[in-house]
This record gives structure tokens, C-alpha cells and sequence, in this order.
């Protein structure tokens, strides 16, 4: 092969990996769940038990190890009237799903 047949060959294949990192990123950041509507879908279900005051999400997923498991979630906060004034949870819930791990009062 000459060696500017070899440089060109180079070049496109570095270009060609590159370009498949960037894809292969946007596609997995593009499966997950959009924050808002893991929000709005947290906060209807407590708003099953009685009115929310205020609500927060993290835009970003982050990554939780638990058992062993490695899963992305977004952790967020719920507050609602209560008894003794007012009540603040988090939560934790799968980006990709969307669907609701762990809730802690606060």
C-alpha cells in the first residue's frame, strides 16, 4: 500500500471511530426518560394522597450502584401540607424507565 494510500486510510478510520463514539453517546443520552416527565409522573402519584407544594429534579442522571446493580437515575424532591406543616420526601427514580425506586422523608 503507498504510503499516502496509507495516510488516507488512517485518517478515515480515526474519523470513522470518532464519529461512532459521538453517535453511540447521543443515542444512549437519548434513551433515557426526560426529567420533566419523570417529574410530572412523580408527582401525580402523591398528588394521590393530597396536594404538592413544590417539586425539583436533577436534569442530569446520575450513576447509583445498588447491590452490585449500576443504574442512572434522576433524584428530585417532593413537599405537600401535612399534619405538623409541611412534608419533604426524595426520591430517586430509573431515567430510563421513569419509574419510581426509592422515596425518603426528609
Amino acid at each position: 500500500m503507498p504510503k499516502c494510500d496509507r495516510a488516507s486510510f488512517l485518517i478515515g478510520a480515526a474519523a470513522g471511530a470518532a464519529a461512532a463514539v459521538l453517535i453511540q453517546k447521543q443515542t444512549s443520552e437519548s434513551m433515557n426518560v426526560p426529567p420533566e416527565k419523570v417529574l410530572k409522573k412523580v408527582k401525580d402519584t402523591f398528588k394521590q394522597n393530597g396536594p404538592v407544594d413544590g417539586s425539583w429534579i436533577q436534569m442530569k442522571p446520575e450513576q447509583v450502584d445498588n447491590n452490585g446493580f449500576s443504574t442512572l437515575v434522576y433524584k428530585g424532591g417532593i413537599s405537600r401540607p401535612g399534619e405538623q406543616g409541611n412534608e419533604q420526601f426524595e426520591f430517586s427514580a430509573d431515567a430510563k424507565t421513569g419509574t419510581l425506586l426509592n422515596v425518603q422523608p426528609v
